[in-house]
């Protein structure tokens, strides 16, 4: 299944719903399952963002519709960036030298 890497930023109003109800961050998780998407790990950022999820999800357009989603309740801005394995795109390399020579 496809592989995403989601980048968050709380707003001000998303840090007030943080604050007031830490365990918010699950039952959003609960949520993005019950949009189609799966997150498979999350963990808080020191940095410019402050949170990232790994997700996966059957489609571009699930995925999609997840960050939409949660970006529009005005609490948190999703970044989000498809993923492949590693091992995925070793194998890729490998064929692409194949196919060159």
């Amino acid at each position: 299944m496809p592989l995403y890497v989601m980048l968050t930023r709380l707003t001000s109003e998303g840090r007030k719903s943080m604050m007031n109800n830490p365990q918010r961050a699950f039952e959003v998780n609960k949520e993005v399952e019950e949009m189609g998407a799966k997150v498979l790990a999350q963990y808080a950022l020191l940095g410019n963002y402050d949170f990232i999820n790994i997700l996966e999800a059957q489609s571009n357009e699930v995925i999609a519709r997840v960050a939409s989603e949660l970006g529009s309740r005005d609490t948190l801005e999703p970044i989000t960036m498809a993923a492949i394995s590693m091992k995925d795109y070793v194998r890729e390399l490998e064929t692409a030298k194949i196919i060159r020579k």
